[in-house]
């Protein structure tokens, strides 16, 4: 049974007619008035997708995102990558099922893939905590990143989170430092690291395994430090402020590229990503290959360094503030400046005004 979302009813009336059209139960055969019209209300769906998506508000991208249908790491590792490995434990306390983890082979060529998966029924997303990883999750993460690091090869990740698990286990067995460790393993490899935030990119649980060379962003996912319900609890202590929430915390992918967050997007098919997987699956796939193909020439050491830029461009190249409305993101320039454009803007006037204040003060002596 398709799940549909708030914006959706609409699409959703016209594909259950369409539906019951098609039903091979109901009738022996379909007539031509009702095949032309499967044609028209098909028409008319596409239209409505096409429409409704693209002009998705930033609360209905984050529910497009956390949709129960939309690809998890698992279908795209399995679909994407052969003679996968599954390697589990951290060598230290236990295995995380939130976080699928192992070599495999990409185009013929070896890499490492890391996959939050959150579980597509109610029992698997039980065993997966619903993509939340536990300490040991980051630690096995880190213990293979090492290992491809020791042995040049390129790591994939493919994100998808609301945020490390909270629990107080969690937190005994050393949560911060756990997600810190990923972080700084992260930046310190020497081997290409390509990371794909497939749905929701939450908190430092997402950028534990997104600190990577090159950060792709599908279309209608979000990437953010916190989550709108969260946000709008913390800052009006109400939870229905969440469309609020999410203009100003800039969590889609259009406003990360703008500043320069993430480097590429992944376009969508028309409807998102759960409604035509292979098309997603080609697209990220060519996404994937082309960025590992810019690594191709690079030393060990030319790697690093361009990671290590990445990050620290982060922010200093231009200092920006924020407008409510449409002005969107607008440099937000020094005292000085301020001033120098107005002297440019009024040279007349100030050239006039000084010479008249010079004229009075001649006068008076």
């Amino acid at each position: 049974m398709k799940s549909y979302l708030d914006f959706e009813r609409d699409i959703k009336v016209l594909e259950e007619e369409l539906e019951k059209l098609k039903d091979p139960f109901n009738k022996s055969g379909l007539s031509e008035v009702e095949t032309n019209k499967i044609s028209k209300i098909q028409s008319e769906i596409d239209n409505k997708l096409k429409v409704s998506y693209a002009n998705l508000n930033e609360w209905q991208k984050t529910q497009v995102a956390r949709h129960e249908e939309r690809p998890k790491a698992k279908f795209f590792i399995d679909n994407l990558f052969t003679n996968f490995i599954n390697l589990s434990g951290d060598r230290k306390f236990s295995e995380d099922e939130a976080v699928i983890a192992g070599f495999a082979k990409f185009e013929g060529k070896s890499v490492l893939v890391l996959g939050q998966e959150k579980g597509k029924d109610l029992d698997s997303r039980l065993k997966r905590n619903f993509g939340m990883m536990r300490p040991e999750g980051y630690r096995k993460c880190i213990r293979l990143m090492k290992l491809a690091d020791k042995f040049n090869i390129p790591v994939i990740s493919f994100i998808d989170t609301p945020g490390a698990y909270p629990g107080i286990g969690a937190e005994q067995r050393g949560q911060a430092e756990a997600i810190a460790s990923s972080i700084e393993c992260c930046l310190s490899l020497q081997v290409p690291i390509i990371s794909i935030i497939i749905g929701e990119g939450g908190s430092g649980g997402a950028i534990a395994l997104a600190s990577a060379n090159k950060v792709l962003m599908f279309e209608n996912a979000i990437y953010s430090v916190i989550s709108p319900e969260g946000c709008a609890s913390i800052l009006w202590r109400d939870p229905s402020k969440s469309l609020e929430a999410a203009k100003a915390m800039k969590l889609t992918a259009n406003e990360l590229l703008k500043m320069k967050i993430i480097d590429k997007i992944i376009n969508e098919p028309t409807g998102g990503a759960h409604r035509n997987k292979e098309e997603i699956l080609f697209s990220t796939r060519d996404a994937i290959l082309n960025s590992l193909e810019e690594f191709i020439e690079y030393s060990r050491d030319q790697v690093y360094e361009q990671r290590k830029k990445k990050f620290l461009d982060i922010g200093t190249q231009k200092v920006f503030k924020v407008f409510s409305g449409d002005t969107g993101w607008v440099k937000d320039v020094s005292f000085f400046e301020n001033i120098k454009k107005i002297f440019v803007k009024f040279k007349k006037e100030l050239i006039i005004l000084i010479f008249l204040i010079f004229i009075l003060f001649y006068s008076l002596l």
